[in-house]
């Protein structure tokens, strides 16, 4: 029996993509060109969820010190000030 179900999916500009990887021979069908791109978002989901990953814990143990939030809304506060006043013609 049968796990999956038969769907419909409009693919746009894509249409071109499956179309020319049918035609090269590469798949025998839209089914399979559309699983094979499954498989690849999965895994690049995966690596990008290990990246974030890596990337947090990079953070949560970097031993500089912290940025005062005061100080950072500060200097955004100034940053902002001074393009509009450049955006006004210095005046």
């Amino acid at each position: 029996m049968r796990s999956s179900k038969p769907i419909t999916v409009t693919l746009g500009s894509q249409q071109k993509s499956l179309e020319g990887r049918l035609q090269s021979g590469a798949y025998s069908s839209a089914s399979e060109v559309i699983r094979a791109a499954l498989r690849a978002l999965d895994r690049e989901e995966v690596a990008i969820d290990e990246i974030m990953r890596l990337k947090i814990r990079e953070a949560i143990d970097d031993p500089g010190s912290d940025i005062d939030a005061d100080m950072v809304f500060e200097r955004l506060e100034r940053l902002h000030a001074e393009r509009m006043k450049a955006e006004d013609g210095g005046t």
